[in-house]
């Protein structure tokens, strides 16, 4: 038994020792290109009532409430969920920069399953009738994100979610 429990604790500790040496902070960012002007692309990230036609997170729950707050679309505007069903948790997203055609700065606060704050930016670049789009997240890793990155690749996994919501929003914006 005393050998069973001493494997267990080196096994704990050499988990707990991995995550420690993990980064402090992280960083995920996908890019994609669109038919469609710069005009067109940054408006439907822009406003955030339009999100829900294109956010990956809306598909894996419709049944979220959705609240908004502020103008309409730029800096100031936000959007909060809360997910009855658990799959996109409870948070909320304010514009804190709007430069047309250019860049939309975001801050993501969220509450449920985890708290944590984060910024999220969209950077634009106009090539006459083609736009590309480049989706970032960072933030600081906290030592239970830490720990559990050392089961999980959060930049796999949001990396994915961020690669559907750009090809979701190439569908939206390159309707003719």
């Amino acid at each position: 038994m005393r050998t069973i429990l001493i494997i267990i604790a080196v096994a704990v500790l050499g988990v707990v020792g991995i995550a420690l040496t993990k980064p402090d902070e992280f960083s995920v960012t996908r890019t994609a290109t669109f038919d469609a002007r710069v005009e067109k692309v940054f408006a439907a990230v822009n406003d955030l009532h339009q999100w829900e036609a294109w956010s990956p997170w809306a598909k894996l729950d419709p049944a979220a409430v959705t609240t908004y707050a502020g103008p309409q679309a730029g800096v100031g505007s936000s959007m909060a969920w809360n997910s009855e069903k658990g799959e996109v948790g409870v948070g909320k997203m304010t514009v804190t920069e709007s430069v047309p055609g250019q860049k939309i700065t975001l801050a993501l606060d969220f509450e449920k399953p985890m708290k944590g704050t984060n910024l999220a930016e969209f950077i634009f670049k106009s090539e006459g009738v083609k736009t590309t789009v480049s989706w970032s997240m960072n933030g600081k890793a906290n030592f239970m994100s830490k720990l559990m990155s050392v089961f999980m690749n959060c930049d796999k996994m949001v990396g994915e979610m961020f690669d559907q919501g750009l090809a979701n929003l190439k569908a939206v914006v390159e309707v003719k």
